[in-house]
C-alpha cells in the first residue's frame, strides 16, 4: 500500500477568487456575441468553449463541469439565432469530459494545453454536427478544413487565455 502511494502523482484542484468563474463566463458570453457584428473574423472563436474547456481542467470535478457546460451552453443558444440547446448539448459533454481529464492530468503545460482544447474543439463540433443530423435531419461535414483552422486557431488563443486566467486562482 504505502508503495503504491509514494507513486502516484497529487494533482492539485485550483480555487479561483469569488465571482472568478461568473465573470469569465459572462465576459465570454458577451464577446461572443457582439465581437462577430463588429470584426468579422472574431466568428472563428470560440471563447465559451475555452471558459468551458479551463474551468473544467481547473476544478477538476465532473459534476462542476457538467453543470458549467451546461449552464455556458444554454446561455449561449440564448444569444445565438440557432435551436436552443445545440450547445447546451456539446458543452455539457465538453465541461464533463474536461473535468474527468482534469482528474487524471497535469494540464499546466502550454503544449498539453493547446493540444487538449484542439480536442475538445473537434469533440463539440462531433457533437454539433451529429445533434444536428439526428435532431434536425440537417446534413452538416463532420469535418472540414475550416473547422480544423477554427481549431487551431482556438488552441492557440487558448494557451495565452489559460495563463491569462491562471492570475485568477486562489493562492
Amino acid at each position: 500500500m504505502e508503495l503504491r502511494a509514494s507513486f502516484e502523482q497529487h494533482i492539485e484542484v485550483h480555487k479561483f477568487r469569488n465571482g472568478a468563474v461568473i465573470s469569465a463566463a459572462a465576459l465570454a458570453l458577451v464577446l461572443q456575441a457582439f465581437l462577430p457584428i463588429y470584426i468579422h473574423r472574431a466568428e472563428v472563436l470560440e471563447l465559451p468553449l475555452l471558459i468551458t474547456i479551463y474551468f473544467g481542467l481547473s476544478r477538476r470535478n465532473p459534476s462542476t463541469g457538467l453543470l458549467l457546460g451546461t449552464a455556458i451552453g444554454l446561455l449561449q443558444d440564448s444569444l445565438s439565432a440557432g435551436p436552443l440547446g445545440l450547445y447546451g448539448i456539446s458543452k455539457t459533454l465538453v465541461g464533463y469530459v474536461a473535468s474527468s481529464i482534469g482528474t487524471r492530468l497535469d494540464t499546466e503545460h502550454p503544449l498539453s494545453r493547446f493540444a487538449l482544447t484542439i480536442g475538445f474543439f473537434a469533440l463539440q463540433q462531433s457533437v454539433l454536427v451529429l445533434t444536428q443530423r439526428l435532431l434536425l435531419a440537417q446534413v452538416e461535414p463532420i469535418f472540414s478544413m475550416p473547422m480544423l483552422i477554427r481549431a487551431l486557431i482556438n488552441g492557440a488563443i487558448a494557451v495565452g487565455l489559460f495563463a491569462l486566467l491562471d492570475r485568477l486562482r486562489k493562492s
